[in-house]
């Protein structure tokens, strides 16, 4: 039986809007967030700090075991002409360890500017009033992790409908 492609229920889950969980790799925090084929869109989950560069698995695991997700979608940094930037491998290499301790499907997504679309997001929320607090880094990883997601629910989406 062939591989059902990323994102696609697994064996045993009703077909439906499927849930993924998104992941914005940096040696210092790994912005998380979730959201469904459904609406497209994705949501903050949390900014997980790491400790001497390793992932904190612990935290999450923890995520992914409560949010369920069908798909894990990795973030990979890339320069501006397309080469793998300086986190490429150690991304590369989170997407590998994700993929063999939750043992769900991984897609990589190319990240570029990512980071810098969610901290115009987060600043355009600040000056609109619908964030009163500051920003924290924390925070733009999280939203980064969302850019990243949103991106591969789109992607998605077109594919769905060109099948």
């Amino acid at each position: 039986m062939p591989d059902a492609p990323p994102g696609a229920p697994p064996p045993g889950r009703p077909p439906g809007p499927v849930v993924a969980m998104g992941f914005d790799f940096g040696l210092r925090r790994i912005g998380v967030a979730a959201g469904d084929t459904l609406t497209r869109r994705a949501r903050p989950v949390a900014a997980v700090a790491t400790h001497s560069g390793e992932p904190d698995w612990k935290t999450l695991g923890r995520l992914v075991g409560e949010w369920d997700p069908a798909v894990l979608v990795v973030g990979v940094p890339y320069n501006m002409d397309g080469t793998p930037g300086s986190l490429t491998p150690a991304a590369l290499t989170f997407a590998g360890e994700v993929e063999r301790r939750f043992r769900r499907p991984v897609v990589g997504v190319d990240e570029r500017l990512s980071s810098r679309e969610a901290e115009a997001q987060l600043r355009e929320q600040r000056a609109s009033g619908e964030r009163t607090r500051r920003v924290r880094h924390g925070d733009v990883d999280a939203a980064a992790a969302c850019v990243i997601l949103e991106q591969w629910l789109r992607e998605r989406s077109i594919e769905s409908r060109n099948e």
